[in-house]
């Protein structure tokens, strides 16, 4: 078996959605995929409710803590409460686009001031032994000179920072929501394969855009690594085949009747913590995507997992009107097994 870092690949953070509940199916999907939470603030730690954002399960690991802040001090003792809380590294957003980031001054309007970026490095890097990375946009509005992304990835670096997880896109600041941001700009791989050429010892990640562990494994050939997003989310089943493609594990992918089984312990684990069912299933929605008998699935807990008293039996409903041979697939269409063989 070959052994891989893991940001080889990874599960791009994404507020709303990659929450505690939805980082446990995934690891039940893949053992090796390092796995990120949604972007915490620095003042929702140090002013709030920690444990609510923070808490997670062992099984999560590896697992980073992604931070959205600009202030070092407060980003070195952010970065010291998730070293205690168990953290596997600190992220710095420097990639979010919204208002709401700006308006705190954080996220990709951050690529303006690299100084500010390298400082923050320097301060979570002096507090924690963890590794400290960054995620970031290619440009911002029309500062996406490539001298200026060179100027920023070389004075973080400078700070100490090794890896950056480089979303392919620049960010524009002014007329765009999020969501267009993450696909109007168009996808510039070239840019991120020329900060590979041009920073050899970094770690640099590719992000932006990525739907397929075939196309991973076609970046892996020049990238330090690959984050999937919004596709892991939508089709998770393709993180299946992670450990075997990807990590070069002798193993086959687990089937989702597998995945599903393991998962029903920790539903009702947490139900009994009175979590809504609709909490933990709206992370598996999109397990047969492209299968017959998505579309019960979906109809099924869509409609009655928000229901009072709603239990696992839901998901055993949801589960009955899948044929038995999709539920014992392994690999979305059976390919897995042709690679792994």
């Amino acid at each position: 078996m070959s052994v891989r870092p893991a940001h080889t690949l990874s599960v791009a953070p994404m507020m709303d959605w990659t929450d505690r509940h939805c980082r446990v199916f995934h690891r039940l999907l893949s053992r090796r995929t390092l796995l990120y939470t949604e972007m915490v603030t620095t003042g929702a730690l140090l002013h709030g409710n920690a444990a609510r954002h923070l808490d997670f399960s062992a099984a999560e690991h590896p697992l980073a803590l992604q931070l959205g802040g600009s202030n070092a001090a407060a980003l070195a003792e952010a970065a010291r409460i998730g070293q205690d809380w168990g953290y596997d590294e600190i992220n710095l957003n420097v990639g979010c686009p919204s208002d709401r980031v700006q308006n705190g001054s954080f996220g990709a309007c951050l690529m303006a001031t690299p100084e500010v970026v390298a400082e923050g490095v320097a301060a979570m890097r002096a507090a924690v032994g963890l590794p400290v990375t960054v995620k970031h946009r290619i440009g911002i509005d029309d500062q996406d000179s490539y001298e200026e992304l060179h100027h920023f990835v070389s004075t973080v670096a400078a700070a100490g920072c090794q890896t950056f997880i480089v979303h392919a896109r620049k960010a524009i600041l002014k007329g765009l929501t999020p969501k267009q941001n993450r696909e109007i700009p168009p996808l510039r791989y070239e840019v991120v394969r020329q900060l590979r050429h041009d920073f050899p010892g970094l770690s640099v990640v590719l992000n932006g855009g990525v739907k397929s562990l075939e196309e991973a494994r076609a970046h892996l050939t020049w990238a330090g690594g690959v984050m999937i997003g919004r596709e892991v989310y939508q089709r998770p089943y393709l993180l299946a085949g992670a450990d075997s493609l990807i990590f070069g594990e002798d193993t086959l992918p687990p089937t989702r009747r597998e995945v599903l089984e393991a998962y029903l312990p920790y539903v009702e684990g947490q139900l009994a913590r009175d979590v809504y069912l609709s909490h933990l299933t709206r992370h598996i929605l999109g397990l047969f995507s492209g299968q017959s008998g998505a579309r019960h699935w979906k109809r099924t807990l869509s409609e009655r997992s928000h229901l009072p008293g709603a239990g696992a039996k839901v998901i055993l409903d949801a589960m009955a009107g899948i044929p038995e041979k999709v539920l014992d697939l392994r690999g979305e269409q059976g390919e897995l097994l042709e690679l792994t063989a």
